[in-house]
């Protein structure tokens, strides 16, 4: 079983990457004008989970970018996926 220090040795530059990346993302979403949706509500609503000690946080984000809703939509108003629940606050437990 590998330890903390050589998971860090294993992955931190990739995890540092990827903080770096979200941050300029963010950087780029400041940076234009027009009100935030549903997609930026919903990643400021689980980025407080990075930072908790309790295991789980992954299945947490996941679920707090999931559209739980049961209802169907008449027609996509594109094809793709939203990537966050659209219309209604994020679940986050």
């Amino acid at each position: 079983m590998p330890t903390r220090k050589k998971l860090l040795d294993l992955q931190f530059i990739e995890a540092r990457h990827k903080l770096i990346e979200l941050a300029a993302f963010l950087d780029r979403i400041d940076r234009h004008s027009g009100p935030d949706d549903e997609r930026l509500q919903a990643m400021q609503a689980v980025l407080p989970i990075l930072l908790e000690k309790n295991p789980g946080r992954a299945a947490r984000i996941l679920d707090g970018l999931s559209d739980m809703s049961e209802e169907m939509l008449e027609s996509a108003p594109f094809q793709g996926a939203f990537g966050a629940p659209m219309n209604h606050t994020p679940r986050i437990s």
